[in-house]
Parts: C-alpha cells; structure tokens; sequence
C-alpha cells in the first residue's frame, strides 16, 4: 500500500492524521485538506490497493480486508495517537478498523460515510428490481466482449463502468451492510455529510450516528457528495480542527 507523507509544523505530541480516499480517487484527492491541516499535526494518506499508486490486491477484497491491511500497517508505525479522516469509501475501510483494530487509531473524521444500505421506498424497490432483472437477462444474450461492456455501461453507474479490474471488489464492498459493525466502534467518531448528497444522502449519517456510541453529525448546506471536499473544504477544515484540539 502506497504511502505518503506531509510535513508538518505541528507542536510536539500531535496526532498522526491518516487521510483514506473515496472509491475512484487516490491521496491526491485529499491533499489539500491535509496540506491545510499541516499545522495540527503529521499528515500521512494512503493510496488503498488498486487505487493510485497501489498494486491491485491479490484478491477480491471486501472492506474488512482493507481494514485488516491499514492495521498491519499501522502497527508498524512509532506509537502514539493518530486520528483516520476519510471519504466516501475510506469511511467504509475506517469502521472497519475502529471495529476490528481498536486499538489501532483513536478518532475517526468521516466525510460522506458510506456503509448502510439505501433506504427505498417501495416503488423505488420495484424500479430496483426491474432494472436488474433487465441487465441480468440482456447480459445472458450478450457474449463477453465489447458489447456486453456497453451493455455494462448502459446499466452500471459511472463507479461500475469505470472500475475496470477493481469491478468485483466494488459490487462486494456495496453489497455491505456495516451496522453491526458501527456498533462496535468505541472511538470518537464526527460525521459529515453534504445536504445535498444523494451518494450517501444525510440520512445515512442519521443512522450511523444512531449505531455509533460516541458520533456527532454534522450537515453542510450547499455541498453533494464530491464538492464538500472542494468549495466546502472551509467547512471541513473548521470541524476537523474543532475535533483534533477536542482529542489533544
């Protein structure tokens, strides 16, 4: 697993900052939250394997599989208190971690979390289902080749279509359903989530907040799933410097 690490002007004894990108990105993504956040503390963000720099895994892995890996890692560091800020995907692997590996980090800052499953009303179901029969009955008469991967694009969303080698990884990680596993995160946990996200809408962090003991949850107007880390970045940088200088 690749990793990269910033420098930082930060006072003696200040917390390891882990950054753990979204699905589809890589560190580069958060680079500059962590550049901003240089004087809280050390930086270092993760490339997760088959993303940017990192090597595929060597199998289909589920988040519980990255957790296990982001541990490893992080026991081989110097001791002492590090903080998991993560987005989209990178909340999925940091549950994972504070549920599997407490005593591997001692916050997590989650940026539009992801880990429950969509709550649908029933005609939203039925679309649902309608629509997955219809790809799976397309895709019987499709041979392998390029039009059974238009037939993918066409049905998949943009996620899918663009995952190439890392697809089956991603229909297991969203096949996942992580509330058994928020219950047993025991760190400080804050949430934030975009108003208008519909990835990983607010409501999802409702939930989250429900299952995890000791969770704030905070809603930013005016920003989806991917611009809170850009035009909201004020934002974040504010609640993420509130909860570091609340774990000194």
């Amino acid at each position: 697993m690749a990793v990269f690490h910033l420098d930082d002007n930060a006072r003696a004894g200040a917390p390891l900052l882990v950054w753990a990108h979204g699905w589809g990105h890589s560190h580069t993504n958060l680079f500059p939250l962590a550049e901003t956040m240089q004087s809280a503390g050390p930086s270092v963000l993760l490339d997760f394997p088959g993303f940017g720099a990192s090597p595929l895994p060597p199998n289909v892995w589920g988040t519980a599989d990255y957790a296990d890996a982001a541990a490893e890692w992080l026991a081989s560091l110097p001791a002492g208190r590090r903080l998991w800020i993560a987005h989209s995907f990178g909340c999925r692997v940091g549950l994972q971690l504070a549920a599997r590996h407490p005593e591997a980090i001692d916050g997590l800052f989650l940026i539009a979390a992801a880990g429950l499953q969509p709550r649908r009303s029933v005609k939203a179901r039925l679309r649902f289902a309608a629509w997955r029969w219809a790809f799976r009955f397309l895709r019987s008469l499709v041979p392998e080749g390029p039009a059974r991967e238009r037939l993918r694009r066409r049905f998949g969303s943009a996620d899918y279509a663009q995952a190439g080698p890392l697809r089956p990884i991603l229909s297991k990680t969203v096949a996942e359903d992580l509330s058994e596993v928020a219950k047993r995160v025991r760190c400080p946990t804050v949430l934030v989530y975009g108003e208008g996200d519909r990835e990983t809408p607010p409501e999802v962090g409702e939930r989250l907040q429900a299952l995890i003991p000791d969770a704030r949850l905070y809603t930013l107007r005016g920003f989806d799933h991917w611009n809170v880390l850009t035009e909201g970045r004020h934002q974040l940088i504010h609640r993420l410097a509130e909860f570091i200088e609340g774990r000194a």
